[in-house]
């Protein structure tokens, strides 16, 4: 009895198990593998390619290669013919000046301007006399300004300590802040900050300061550029302070010592000339997403289109960085992510050729300017090849080469994020691919709007999500490379890639060919919809 009750669950599991696969998807899963995985990834995060920054040659070439290969699968290019949908994209570097008595000081060494502090206009003064106001205080019983008029005038001050000499510590930046906001407010034309960190400045700040600000050039955009940043900010070295204080036959330390033991300020105007500009010059960059369109069977379906995606873009060439090694490959993030498109697009384009071919369309997109704040994918939102209410899902691959501490023991895992956001029938069908099919563990840590890694805003899938349109991020966590020369090709556990990879597969089938669409049934905060 109890024998053949087990062979007769036996027979019922086994006919369910056959009847959850499609053997179809199976078959054309198998491009899917480590094979070719090492075949795109090995080009794509070689040095070669040079870190494939957005609007460097890297990136161009990664654009290339992925064209290329679309072609070759016969997917069709959307974007009036073509596979590339142009950016509008520009990037903006900072030029600055400063001349003390008509002789140039050094930028980077002498003084820097904090790019965000500049308008596309830029700012530009001569003064003939520059007014030292010591600390800049204004509180009880002392004021750096008693009896001095700042309208117009250049002024310069010390950006950390105070009159008995203690260091401003922690709150060294929110008193800076106000200091500033004095010098606004009395309408101060400019203002020279005394910064010992501009003595040696960090590497990390360095590199900020010199590298260019790529971004769209969106109506938002060119506003903020536009507007007016307030009082123009300029840090100076000590050394350019005691330069200036020499007008004066002082020095920084000797005023200082002044003020700390008479407790009185020590302000006064230093006949000098100074002059300064700084200005952001905007050249347009070459930037592009890359699109490759199958087209669906169904007649009735095909004008629904699933959208799979990943970022093709990393961040280059780091010169500041520790070692020979300068190359960000950036392999798990995200070539990894890229190989996985690519090998998506190989087993549905075989599909098709076989007569098996998806019943809705799929836009296979890898984008660019992630790592500058997810801009070819908020561009393709805002400028859709084909329209958003007809878009039924997004599915992202941001990171699925390597594993993360959390899970060193054991690899077969992804993290997904965003699959129940607002949809529950595609938390669902994602999951029962998974379960049918792949078998990885689905960790849901990052799944929430609260996680503080903000995880789910910090990927392409969002300017999906943000219009409504269900999606999954797939993610294997963050490592000790991440964003480092060390994310190489060598360290990628190509098995795992392919089996993530074939978990978007699965998914994207049973979407691509299921009845409906996935309904969206909660709103953006996560509420039911009613």
């Amino acid at each position: 009895m109890r024998k053949q009750l087990l062979y007769t669950s036996l027979v019922l599991f086994l006919g369910c198990t056959a009847a959850a696969q499609n053997k179809d998807a199976i078959k054309f899963s198998q491009s899917i593998n480590k094979d070719n995985a090492y075949k795109h990834l090995s080009v794509l995060a070689s040095d070669a390619y040079e870190g494939r920054e957005t609007g460097k040659k890297g990136g161009w070439m990664a654009a290339d290669y992925i064209r290329d290969f679309f072609k070759s699968l016969g997917l069709k290019g959307p974007v009036n013919g073509e596979y590339f949908q142009p950016i509008d994209m520009a990037s903006y570097t900072l030029s600055q000046i400063l001349t003390v008595d008509g002789q140039p000081e050094e930028a980077l060494k002498d003084y820097y301007v904090m790019p965000y502090q500049v308008s596309a206009d830029g700012f530009a003064f001569n003064a003939g006399k520059i007014l030292f106001v010591g600390y800049g205080l204004t509180r009880d019983g002392y004021n750096d300004y008693e009896g001095l008029d700042v309208t117009g005038k250049v002024v310069m001050l010390i950006k950390d300590g105070d009159p008995s000499g203690t260091p401003t510590g922690r709150n060294a930046a929110s008193a800076l802040n106000a200091k500033l906001k004095y010098l606004n407010d009395h309408r101060a034309a400019a203002v020279l900050v005394i910064d010992t960190e501009v003595d040696h400045i960090p590497d990390q700040l360095k590199a900020y300061l010199q590298k260019e600000e790529v971004m769209m050039k969106t109506k938002e955009n060119l506003e903020r550029l536009s507007t007016t940043k307030g009082i123009p900010v300029i840090n100076i070295s000590t050394t350019l302070a005691n330069k200036l204080l020499k007008a004066a036959n002082t020095n920084l330390e000797a005023v200082k010592k002044k003020i700390t033991e008479s407790g009185k300020p020590a302000s006064q105007e230093l006949g000098i000339t100074v002059t300064a500009s700084a200005k952001k010059s905007a050249e347009k960059v070459r930037a592009e997403n890359v699109l490759g369109y199958l087209e669906g069977s169904d007649p009735k379906l095909k004008n629904e289109l699933l959208v799979l995606t990943a970022h093709y873009d990393h961040i280059g060439i780091t010169p500041e960085a520790k070692g020979e090694d300068k190359i960000n490959n950036g392999a798990d993030d995200d070539g990894s992510g890229t190989t996985g498109i690519l090998m998506l697009a190989e087993a549905f384009s075989k599909a098709k050729k076989a007569g098996k071919g998806p019943k809705r369309s799929i836009l296979f997109m890898t984008v660019t300017g992630e790592e500058k704040g997810l801009l070819g994918s908020e561009w393709y939102s805002e400028h859709p090849v084909f329209p958003l209410e007809k878009t039924i899902t997004n599915l992202n691959i941001d990171m699925i080469g390597r594993g993360d501490k959390a899970h060193a023991d054991d690899n077969n895992f992804v993290y997904i994020i965003g699959s129940d956001m607002l949809s529950t029938d595609l938390d669902r069908i994602g999951k029962k691919a998974n379960k049918d099919y792949v078998g990885l563990k689905l960790d849901e840590q990052y799944n929430n709007r609260t996680d503080p890694n903000r995880f789910y805003y910090r990927s392409d899938h969002y300017n999906f999500a943000k219009h409504g349109i269900p999606v999954i991020f797939y993610f294997n966590g963050v490592h000790d490379d991440y964003h480092q020369p060390g994310d190489e090709v060598s360290k990628i556990d190509f098995p795992m890639l392919a089996k993530r990879a074939k978990l978007v597969y699965f998914t994207a089938w049973e979407l691509a060919n299921g009845a409906k669409r996935p309904v969206v049934d909660k709103n953006e905060d996560g509420t039911k919809k009613n």
